[in-house]
């Protein structure tokens, strides 16, 4: 905390200081006038009508009444070595996004409008980086107007929790009615560490260029899997698909499946899951292990992934696989028009 020349602590952070990097000390009040003291790091996500938030790095937003800080100051980011690769926010959502590319796209300025038939709200979304070369409230009809002509809900994709991210524009939708529907995190590791795990299963995993019908039928988001499934699934720089056989109990589905995208140094996995029979076998480690060393084969030394904020079984493989949240991103929905259904 910082301190005035006399000693006392002093609050050095307004709200100017959104999407930075925060430490803020706030009193407790009990009501009993024994009240301690609590300290919070984290990126300041808003400051809103006497009323701060910061966003931890676990992803919790803390709220905290202005009246009760009794110091704050702008701190700097978290080591790189604690966090992983390092890597700026605006970097990783872009290899996340041409690792999902979505079946039609156009440009709203810098921002990108994604299609794909309804097919995961990601590649559905707008890709709100930049300027979209219009005052927000004119992107945001023209964001509407390009998803209503498709009968498709209007999404938008903000980042947050990290060091310049969109905090101040996650506000600005929020004060349009715009209702930010899904969290997720995007975590990122050492790749060889993913590689070098303790798998010995990873032998049984099988891995190809195409996906294929038994792969879809293990995959929980492809129900009906149409044409847009596919493309989507197919599209990125380098796409890996890997499966573990299964028992023949299962239809034909595969045990396991994961699939990997290489993008330079980066490899990113996704669709990793596992027939609920098979499960604390250690497959989904089999899984990515397979991946990442074929990763490693073309070139790669940084792993991503993406996890939603209440998938606890996920999150704890990965911490195991030595994966750290590195930031979150969220889609904010248009109001007006709810989807059915979407996936993440």
């Amino acid at each position: 905390m910082e301190f005035t020349a006399s000693g006392r602590l002093e609050i050095r952070i307004s709200g100017s200081d959104l999407g930075k990097r925060v430490s803020v000390r706030r009193l407790d009040d009990p009501g009993d006038g024994t009240g301690g003291f609590t300290d919070t790091v984290g990126v300041l996500t808003s400051w809103d009508e006497g009323v701060l938030t910061v966003t931890r790095r676990t992803g919790e937003s803390v709220r905290i009444a202005e009246s009760s800080l009794v110091a704050g100051k702008v701190v700097p980011p978290a080591p790189a070595r604690r966090r992983g690769p390092a890597a700026g926010w605006e970097e990783l959502t872009r290899v996340a996004a041409r690792a999902w590319p979505p079946v039609e796209s156009a440009a709203l300025g810098a921002w990108t409008l994604r299609g794909a038939g309804g097919f995961t709200r990601r590649a559905n979304s707008a890709l709100a980086l930049g300027d979209p070369g219009l005052p927000l409230d004119g992107a945001l009809d023209a964001v509407r107007s390009w998803y209503a002509a498709r009968g498709l809900p209007a999404y938008v994709q903000l980042a947050t929790g990290a060091e310049d991210s969109q905090e101040a524009r996650c506000l600005a939708l929020e004060r349009r009615g715009w209702m930010r529907e899904v969290t997720a995190g995007v975590w990122t590791g050492a790749l060889a560490r993913v590689a070098d795990a303790d798998a010995p299963d990873a032998d049984l995993v099988h891995l190809g260029r195409a996906v294929d019908d038994g792969w879809l039928a293990r995959y929980q988001r492809s129900r009906e899997p149409g044409p847009e499934v596919r493309r989507v699934l197919a599209g990125g720089p380098s796409v890996w698909f890997a499966a573990v056989p299964g028992d023949g109990a299962s239809g034909g589905a595969p045990a396991a499946i994961g699939r990997c995208v290489v993008d330079g140094r980066w490899a990113g996995f996704m669709a990793v899951e596992v027939a609920p029979e098979q499960r604390r076998r250690g497959l989904a480690t089999a899984v990515m292990a397979a991946l990442a060393r074929r990763a490693l084969d073309e070139g790669a030394s940084a792993a991503w992934l993406q996890v939603e904020a209440d998938n606890q079984a996920a999150q704890a493989l990965y911490g195991r696989l030595g994966f750290a949240v590195h930031h979150h991103y969220h889609h904010f929905s248009d109001r007006s028009f709810r989807p059915s259904e979407a996936g993440r």
